[in-house]
């Protein structure tokens, strides 16, 4: 039901009990939807999808991603900082050169998730 000022209500004054247990023995702990909401903020900054992006693709090293996004090195150390402290990319070092790729198939899995939604 829709009141005067347009708010949706219940029309009953009570809540669904066994609903609203049901759901709550499901619900996450605090400390969970809070990693969940900091995994998510990760992929807030276009920088940081785009780095995403560009290592869907190849395995590259600060200096390759830099160039790509034209972008300085300095700038791409930071967001790659952030990407692997929210465990999206890990690095690999082959003599002074670091490697970074995604971390897992779970990253690709979620970024490619976030694409199918924007596209339908």
């Amino acid at each position: 039901m829709i009141d005067k000022n347009g708010i949706e209500r219940c029309d009953f004054a009570h809540a669904h009990e066994d609903i609203v247990r049901t759901v709550m023995d499901r619900m996450p702990d605090e400390e969970t939807l809070y990693d969940l909401a900091e995994l998510f903020k990760v992929f807030g900054d276009s920088t940081r999808v785009k780095i995403l992006c560009v290592l869907f693709e190849a395995e590259m090293c600060v200096c390759d991603i830099a160039e790509l996004l034209s972008m300085s090195q300095s700038a791409i150390s930071h967001q790659l900082r952030v990407l692997k402290q929210s465990k999206l990319v890990k690095n690999r070092r082959e003599g002074k050169t670091i490697f970074y790729s995604l971390a897992d198939e779970h990253v690709r899995a979620i970024f490619n998730q976030g694409m199918e939604h924007i596209m339908e």
